[in-house]
């Protein structure tokens, strides 16, 4: 079971120059929580909803934080992306993907192709379909 039979391959991108408004806009209108961030053709990051509601420089700030949450038009992508994320392959088995979700508790995974190019993106939404399939076999003895 290769990874690239249950990646989504429809892909929703965004750059890093972007705001995080325009991004959420994006994911809103896609119906997607993940963003991989391109520069070019290459992945140089992802985005995800959660990182748009808190990002991670919140917890470093000190006791009066309340007036560096917020985010406007001049916030960017880059300031909340995660850099250079951890990915899958096309070619992996998808265990990997399994591995990986369950040790780290990431929301989604870039696909790259063995040319290290963007392919798609997989979930642990997408990992059911694995699932169901195997079920299905089993049901079938």
């Amino acid at each position: 079971m290769k990874i690239s039979k249950y990646m989504s391959s429809r892909l929703v991108t965004t750059t890093k120059e972007t705001t995080v408004k325009q991004a959420f806009l994006t994911m809103k209108t896609n119906r997607v929580r993940h963003l991989p961030v391109v520069e070019g053709d290459s992945l140089v990051g992802i985005i995800s909803d959660r990182d748009l509601r808190r990002p991670r420089w919140v917890d470093a700030m000190d006791d009066d934080w309340t007036a560096y949450y917020q985010i406007n038009d001049e916030t960017t992508v880059e300031s909340v992306m995660t850099s250079n994320p951890e990915v899958v392959h096309t070619y992996e088995r998808i265990f990997r993907a399994v591995e990986i979700f369950r040790e780290q508790r990431y929301g989604a995974l870039p696909v790259l192709n063995k040319n290290d190019e963007l392919a798609g993106i997989i979930s642990p939404h997408d990992l059911l379909g694995a699932l169901e399939e195997l079920l299905q076999k089993d049901r079938g003895k």
